[in-house]
């Protein structure tokens, strides 16, 4: 009888439920966790968005995507420095014994240099972080500190889907959040996955919040 009581008491225990509306194959989708982070701290503990937006979510506010940049992002931020190096590394093993000192000396230094690139970008790639709410957009980013950019959804403008040469090679884009006060600062999603379908809905949540209907 009490091993039934206690089988009925843990079986009688409801997992909220995700509508199926707001799943999206293109982000890390953590509307319970968002929603509800109190009643599950040992799995919101575990994923660095949550506590991240823990500091900035307000009661009842539903958290409906959560991005990171593509991992192009790390080569992508930092290829002009990379490739002056490496055109400076070929140019010194071609000239060889006609550039000042020891031509491996110039090639280890740019080897270092492009190590160090790609490490700074790292960094900002695991500083970096897009989420979508029914009430805001946000990006947060930074590598000592913290800069976020925060745009209730009623007071955006505008947005706008930026793919440069490289993106579009790479099936990649950014999408430019422009607030309605022209003194507010601009926001930028960069170099993320599947643009047209994040930037699709992005609009539909801002066209949702403005027309003041519920998620």
């Amino acid at each position: 009888m009490r091993s039934r009581r206690i089988r009925r008491l843990t079986s009688s225990r409801r997992v909220p439920r995700v509508p199926s509306s707001l799943r999206s194959p293109h982000a890390r989708f953590l509307a319970s966790e968002g929603a509800a982070t109190a009643e599950a701290p040992a799995m919101a503990a575990t994923s660095l968005a949550t506590l991240l937006t823990r500091h900035i979510l307000r009661d009842g506010e539903l958290v409906l995507l959560i991005l990171r940049p593509s991992l192009w992002f790390i080569p992508l931020s930092g290829i002009k420095l990379i490739a002056a190096v490496l055109i400076a590394m070929i140019a010194a093993r071609v000239l060889g014994d006609r550039v000042p000192g020891n031509p491996a000396v110039y090639v280890q230094t740019g080897v270092l240099l492009i190590a160090g690139r790609v490490v700074w970008g790292v960094l900002q790639w695991m500083g970096r972080l897009y989420v979508l709410t029914d009430l805001r957009i946000v990006r947060i980013a930074g590598v000592f500190g913290v800069d976020i950019f925060d745009c209730p959804l009623r007071k955006v403008a505008r947005t706008r889907l930026i793919r440069t040469t490289r993106e579009r090679l790479l099936g990649l884009g950014s999408i430019e959040i422009i607030p309605q006060d022209e003194e507010a600062e601009t926001g930028l999603w960069q170099t993320i996955a599947s643009p047209k379908q994040v930037h699709q809905q992005v609009l539909q949540t801002i066209r949702r919040a403005k027309q003041g209907g519920c998620m």
